[in-house]
């Protein structure tokens, strides 16, 4: 079984108000990621709140996803992938998916590939990548948990990425969202217009 993981603990500072409640084609990041992570392989799935957590938890519909309240979100997003590693029940996952919010535009049949992948070769990493440049979402082994929670919030995840780079499968996709950051609202009005999906 594999967990996946909306991170939405970030301060939305750039974008002025909460991203996990900003709407594009119709749905709210949150629900767009809620829809990509559906898969029969994926038992687990967490929420990851942290600055204005309160609000953004009263505004969205989890269903039967867990929320966990990032109480260290100051600390950056390392901060969330920690909280949300802390929240699996030991032993329960092979794999976490890692879903940033401000990258909402990805869809269930690409997370399914990467799922394929994770399967398929065994790497402890899977990562998409668009016109040759990586992305969003990352899937990371239970085995490098440990790794995660003890990188450097300064570097945060890259750090386990770097230390592994014989254990990375890349999962070439068409979707130009696994690369769109939509953290301000010029970003996001840009995609927006564009009709990325």
């Amino acid at each position: 079984m594999l967990a996946a993981a909306i991170l939405a603990g970030g301060e939305s500072r750039r974008m002025g108000s909460p991203k996990p409640l900003q709407t594009i084609h119709g749905k709210t990041f949150v629900e767009h990621l809620l829809c990509a992570t559906r898969h029969p392989r994926v038992g687990l799935r967490r929420i990851v709140l942290g600055a204005g957590a309160e609000e953004i938890r009263a505004r969205i519909d989890a269903g039967d996803v867990s929320i966990v309240l990032n109480t260290e979100w100051q600390k950056g997003p390392l901060s969330s992938i920690r909280a949300a590693i802390r929240s699996l029940p030991d032993g329960a996952s092979e794999g976490l998916i890692l879903c940033p919010v401000d990258h909402p535009l990805v869809s269930q049949r690409l997370v399914a590939r990467l799922i394929e992948e994770f399967d398929r070769n065994g790497k402890r990493i899977v990562v998409p990548t668009f016109s040759g440049r990586r992305g969003h979402p990352v899937i990371f082994s239970a085995a490098l948990y440990d790794e995660l929670l003890a990188a450097s919030d300064e570097v945060g995840a890259r750090q386990v990425v770097r230390a592994h780079p014989q254990e990375i499968a890349e999962v070439a996709t068409d979707e130009e969202g696994v690369v769109l950051n939509l953290n301000d609202p010029e970003a996001l009005r840009r995609a927006s217009r564009s009709g990325n999906s």
